[in-house]
């Protein structure tokens, strides 16, 4: 897999799963671009980017807002004159009663998770579909595909960005475009020391998830030559999805 020079645009890129895979791509020598609200974060993901060889810029971006994605893409264009891989990894995750949940809140929700999907892909495919094309990755989650109490939200805007996937991967083939989706399961982001055995063992792999796991993912499917996956969906959860759970 050769990344040097490439542009990549990591949306929530200040901690988590988004710092690992921004760091990630930097460590493969592609140009980084760190978009997040979260300055403080972002600035500290750069200095660490930086610190190893890398090479990226932070931009301060929230992404329910659509001028701010705009404004994210332009200075992207100003500052390396394309965008080659997007990866829309940015939203949150607020578990409540559907009794309870406010008009204001689902909104939130969605315009952070789900809209900014869409309007970051349309403004990347727009720079990309000038140049010979790109490669979107998507990060939803298995909450799109099974779920707990009060999640509905959050399991509608993972849904809709597995729909939104093969929707966009249709659509921006003829610009040679790829869009492709990871749904993680438990990634720990905290202190991977502090699990309990029953949370490692209940995973078929025998071990909860870590954020370079998904990195790892998004490297895969926007190598040179992965070509042939496409509008696809990759469940990366140990298994869990797989486990027919019963209590006995």
């Amino acid at each position: 897999m050769s990344f040097s020079k490439k542009v990549v645009v990591v949306t929530g890129a200040s901690a988590g799963i988004g710092q690992c895979i921004a760091i990630s791509y930097a460590m493969e020598k592609a140009r980084v671009v760190i978009a997040d609200i979260d300055e403080k974060g972002g600035q500290k993901t750069l200095k660490t980017i930086v610190a190893a060889g890398g090479s990226g810029i932070f931009a301060r971006c929230d992404v329910r807002e659509p001028a701010d994605i705009e404004s994210l893409f332009g200075l992207v264009v100003k500052e390396y004159g394309r965008v080659d891989i997007l990866i829309n990894n940015a939203g949150v995750s607020r578990w409540c009663s559907p009794y309870d949940l406010k008009v204001e809140e689902w909104d939130d929700i969605i315009n952070t998770n789900l809209r900014s999907v869409f309007l970051c892909s349309r403004e990347a495919a727009r720079i990309m579909k000038e140049g010979i094309g790109g490669s979107i990755v998507n990060i939803a989650s298995t909450r799109a595909l099974m779920s707990e109490p009060g999640t509905e939200a959050y399991a509608a805007t993972k849904g809709g960005i597995l729909a939104l996937t093969h929707a966009m991967a249709v659509s921006l083939s003829e610009d040679n475009i790829q869009v492709n989706c990871i749904s993680p399961g438990w990634i720990e982001t905290g202190d991977y020391k502090r699990l309990r055995d029953v949370d490692h063992k209940q995973h078929l792999s025998g071990r909860v998830g870590k954020p370079v796991d998904i990195a790892r993912a998004c490297l895969y499917l926007t190598a040179p030559g992965n070509d042939f996956v496409n509008g696809e969906n990759i469940v990366i959860d140990g298994g869990m999805t797989r486990k027919m759970i019963y209590h006995h």
